[in-house]
């Protein structure tokens, strides 16, 4: 069926169908179900075709979203797809979890005119999900094959988008990952609610049947040796991500029943994934009865509490400092959370943790304000005098965001140079670091981020390796 397009006046905003609550907070499957073909194509024609797509601008790949949403409201799904992966390497990936009202939803030009935007994110998935189905999804293929060998640190978006791109070049590729599984944070950090792992898996076996070979279990600096790996590959690129958990810095923090964000998440992703998890087993790592409280206010709290209610908390609530308009997190994702049962206490800040015979009982926490906007447009916050009160918790999580750990120390590699924030210095422009090939991407360079700029970072940088050893190649001829 062929459409128009510019129909977003006549046709309301529909995304595709969520299961019903009940169903979907008992266990991890996906919560969205997919686009029926004729709904598909009736999203996409309310695109307005802008002449200067905003929604392209604010995507930090810069998609060609009008133009595969003009090829979908048409029918012709596999020029859709051809579109979309031209410039995406895991679309379908990006469609499931970016948070598209921060970025190119929230840019849609008829979503700033009031009637709601295109469900761009949802379309994205729909071409993806039916190019695998209908075997639209080719090999990765070279032109030729070419000599050099290059080795990728660290096996998550950027890693994984920087292996295809750098194979497309016929260039040999091989990760290494301390993990037992290829997929980062896609594997053990995000909740199959948000990312079923087959849609992860698939990529990856992809890139294997490519010729891309995995080393997992592989500790830089304990199994291999940076230096060696410099030794063997003609370049090198660190693409580790940021794991290093911010911890509370309050009274209590060291209580049982306190726990990191990540090692919460994993626990629970390893049980998604059929392995045998002690510290889930024991309850440690189970919010299942418990009275669960997350601090943070970012996409990660919202995978703790989202994950909690599925474990059978007794009750889940969320504090974060500032309020709802300024939290750094999806609003869709605390919609989809308040409707499971979550609740969120705005403007609460945590004091103390409570506890008695080492274990949490209670945080005690103080009632935040706000105060003007600063030069950036940032509000802080500030105490309210008087406000303490103690909140019931037997289970906390902390979910502050992540920082680098220290890889010139991982690496017994010193002379590897790290911004004051501990992550890897590059130049912008090559993505290379202060050692002659040797590359970095992703959070390790620019802190702990988004998938989708993991992934816009791990294609640069394998632009810019290929045009380094091209200009290698060349120089070393020219001898």
């Amino acid at each position: 069926m062929r459409h128009s397009m510019l129909q977003f006046v006549e046709t309301d905003q529909a995304p595709p169908p969520k299961r019903e609550v009940a169903d979907r907070a008992q266990d991890f499957a996906e919560i969205y179900a997919g686009f029926e073909d004729a709904a598909a194509a009736t999203q996409s024609a309310r695109c307005s075709q802008c002449g200067v797509p905003y929604c392209q601008t604010h995507c930090p790949l810069h998609n060609h979203i009008p133009d595969w949403l003009m090829l979908a409201a048409n029918g012709r799904l596999e020029e859709a797809y051809a579109v979309s992966s031209s410039t995406n390497p895991m679309p379908e990936i990006c469609g499931r979890i970016c948070p598209q009202d921060r970025l190119c939803e929230g840019a849609c030009v008829i979503e700033q005119a009031g009637h709601g935007t295109v469900t761009i994110g949802a379309v994205e998935k729909y071409i993806t999900d039916t190019a695998w189905e209908k075997g639209w999804v080719q090999p990765i293929k070279t032109p030729r094959e070419r000599p050099e060998r290059v080795a990728i640190i660290g096996a998550g978006p950027a890693g994984l988008a920087a292996a295809e791109a750098l194979r497309r070049d016929g260039i040999q590729v091989e990760i290494y990952d301390r993990y037992d599984r290829a997929g980062g944070l896609l594997i053990y950090g995000i909740p199959g609610f948000k990312l079923e792992k087959p849609v992860v898996h698939r990529r990856i076996q992809r890139l294997e049947a490519a010729g891309v070979l995995l080393h997992l279990n592989k500790d830089i600096g304990q199994d291999i040796t940076f230096e060696s790996l410099r030794a063997e590959y003609d370049a090198l690129l660190i693409a580790t991500g940021v794991y290093k958990a911010r911890a509370l810095d309050l009274e209590g923090v060291t209580l049982d029943g306190v726990v990191p964000a990540l090692d919460y998440l994993t626990a629970s992703n390893r049980a998604d994934l059929g392995d045998s998890v002690p510290a889930l087993a024991s309850g440690e790592l189970d919010a299942q009865g418990k009275q669960v409280v997350v601090i943070g206010g970012g996409d990660t709290a919202m995978d703790c509490v989202r994950t909690a209610v599925r474990q059978g908390a007794k009750s889940v609530t969320c504090l974060y400092r500032r309020d709802r308009e300024n939290m750094p997190g999806s609003q869709r994702e605390v919609i989809n959370a308040e409707e499971e049962g979550v609740q969120f206490t705005w403007l609460t800040a945590p004091a103390a943790l409570v506890g008695a015979q080492g274990q949490v009982q209670a945080v005690r926490a103080t009632q935040m304000s706000l105060t003007m906007p600063d030069a950036s447009g940032r509000r802080s916050v500030s105490p309210v005098a008087g406000s303490e009160h103690e909140i019931p918790a037997d289970f906390v999580i902390q979910a502050l965001g992540f920082e680098p750990e220290d890889l010139p120390t991982l690496f017994n590699c010193p002379e590897l140079a790290v911004s004051d924030w501990g992550t890897i210095k590059v130049s912008w422009r090559t993505m290379m670091t202060e050692l002659d090939g040797v590359f970095a991407a992703g959070d390790i360079v620019r802190g702990a981020s988004l998938v989708v700029w993991g992934v816009r970072d791990g294609l640069e940088a394998a632009k810019a390796m290929t045009e380094w050893l091209d200009k290698r190649s060349l120089a070393q001829a020219a001898e």
